[in-house]
Parts: structure tokens; C-alpha cells; sequence
């Protein structure tokens, strides 16, 4: 996705994400004091960890547009990238991914990666992880069943095959071995951008989708209006009479549990008035 390019969208009626029951509070081992580094970071440790534990978030944790679990970072501490305001955070752990620099001065805290996730079994592990390291394995393990359990009862042929296209704003398509193109065969689709060998993240112009003849587009919800230049041309004419599938950006920009919604919305939008 463009904003996951850049940083490191809603049809259908929304469920509410899976939860897990309250785990026991931290030991003495767990950790009392976690910052998370940025925004996929964020949506692990708010699943996981306890209210309580969190001592600050990174800038776009409450963004609803950016974070799926925006509603949990309300009322916690929102870090706006200030090294001084991570050191009066004063963590005894951090989370984040691969390449963080580290806090300057202070004492070091325990630093945790979670590399991006762009497979379902790639989420899975980012939750064990950061579910162990928090002191919540059992929270962990409790939502990775829940999950597990919900994708199951999809059908895995509900796109029967057919061609879709990840198309955003100014005429990006989303390529093969991201978290989308996961997500596309889950569900039973073939991702267009495998089909004509792009990569990872190209530009496709209006014309050439058209020409590609997909059977769907799949939109971020954030662009079902138009709202500039770069919206506008979802919304030509010629695109008009292909079926469109529409997706909060939220969901996909990181590996998280709302895979597991991404990919129920998408099968109830295929199915509905079969």
C-alpha cells in the first residue's frame, strides 16, 4: 500500500475485532513500563498488553485512518517522536521494528523487534512474540485460536478464481508477496499484479486497467469518495462497471488481527446476492 510505502481504507457491516480474555496481571518478570516505536508496533502491543503496562505509543497509535486499534490508544500516552519525551516515558521495554536507533542516555531498555508481517502465519508469530515478551503468552495463544477458528469457517474458493486488482490513489497496485496479496488468496483470488509481473508496489494507468479486464478492484475505503487528484481517478467513468470490494486502510498497512476481518468483509462482499 501506498501508506505503507510511506509510513513503513468501509462497506459491509464491521465486527468488532477478536478479543481475548483478560490475562492475569504481570509478574515480577513482565514488564511495567512498554513503549512501542511505531505504528504496527502499537496495534500488537494494545491487543496484548495491559493498560496499565503501556507507558507510551508512537504518533499515528489514535489515528484511526492508519491504526485498526486506534480506539484502544484512547486516554494512553501519545510519544510524538521526541527522544526527550521517550526518556521521561522511561521504559523498561520497547517494541518496535528492525532498525530502531535506541534511546540516547538513560538507562537501555529491553528492546523487542517485530519485523513486518506479510503473511497470516507471519502474524501469528508477531503475537507470540510480543504476547511473550509483554508477560501475556496466554492472551496471545487465547487470540490466535480465536482467529484461527473465524478464518476457518471461510470458504477459501468464495473469489472462485477470479482477478482483483489492489488499486489505491494515483494508480498504484499492490504486487505479489505483501500482506494483501495474502489476503487475495485466502479468500480465492488471483491477484492482477502477479498476472502482468509487477512488483511489489507499481503504477498501472487508467487505460491499462481497462485493457487488464479484472473482475474486481479492491479500494481502501477512505477513497469511496473523491477527494483529490489522487482519488479522483478511481471514481472515472471507465472503471465504472467493474465490481468494486472496499477495505479500511487500517486493516491491511500492518500485520495484525484485523487480517482476520479484512478477510471475512471481503468474502461477505463476494457473496452478497449470489
Amino acid at each position: 500500500m501506498i501508506a505503507k510505502a510511506l509510513v513503513v481504507a468501509l462497506a459491509g457491516a464491521l465486527v468488532s475485532s477478536p478479543v481475548a480474555p483478560p490475562s492475569a496481571a504481570p509478574g515480577d518478570a513482565a514488564p511495567r513500563r512498554i513503549v512501542s516505536a511505531d505504528l504496527c508496533a502499537d496495534q500488537l502491543v494494545l491487543h496484548l498488553a495491559d493498560r496499565g503496562q503501556i507507558a507510551g505509543l508512537s504518533r499515528n497509535a489514535a489515528d484511526p485512518s492508519l491504526s485498526a486499534a486506534a480506539a484502544r490508544a484512547r486516554g494512553l500516552p501519545i510519544l510524538r517522536d521526541s527522544a526527550e519525551m521517550l526518556l521521561v516515558a522511561d521504559p523498561d521495554m520497547v517494541v518496535a521494528m528492525p532498525g530502531w536507533r535506541g534511546m540516547r542516555g538513560g538507562r537501555q531498555p529491553r528492546l523487542i523487534e517485530v519485523p513486518s508481517a506479510e503473511t497470516y502465519p507471519a502474524i501469528v508469530e508477531r503475537l507470540r512474540v510480543v504476547g511473550d515478551a509483554t508477560g501475556h503468552a496466554g492472551r496471545a495463544e487465547a487470540l490466535v485460536r480465536a482467529m484461527d477458528a473465524r478464518l476457518a469457517k471461510l470458504p477459501r474458493d468464495a473469489g472462485r478464481g477470479k482477478v482483483a486488482a489492489y488499486y489505491q490513489r494515483r494508480g498504484y497496485m499492490t504486487g505479489t508477496g505483501t500482506l494483501v496479496d495474502d489476503l487475495m488468496r485466502r479468500v480465492g483470488l488471483v491477484n492482477l499484479a502477479g498476472r502482468l509481473g509487477k512488483p511489489v508496489l507499481s503504477q498501472l494507468t487508467l487505460e491499462e486497467m481497462v485493457a487488464a479486464k479484472p473482475d474486481y478492484l479492491i479500494l481502501e475505503s477512505a477513497t469511496a469518495r473523491v477527494a483529490d487528484q489522487g482519488t479522483e481517478m478511481l471514481h472515472h467513468p471507465a472503471l465504472r462497471d467493474i465490481p468494486k470490494l472496499w477495505l479500511p486502510q487500517a486493516w491491511t498497512v500492518c500485520g495484525s488481527p484485523e487480517y482476520v476481518l479484512a478477510a471475512e468483509n471481503l468474502v461477505r462482499q463476494m457473496t452478497r446476492g449470489r
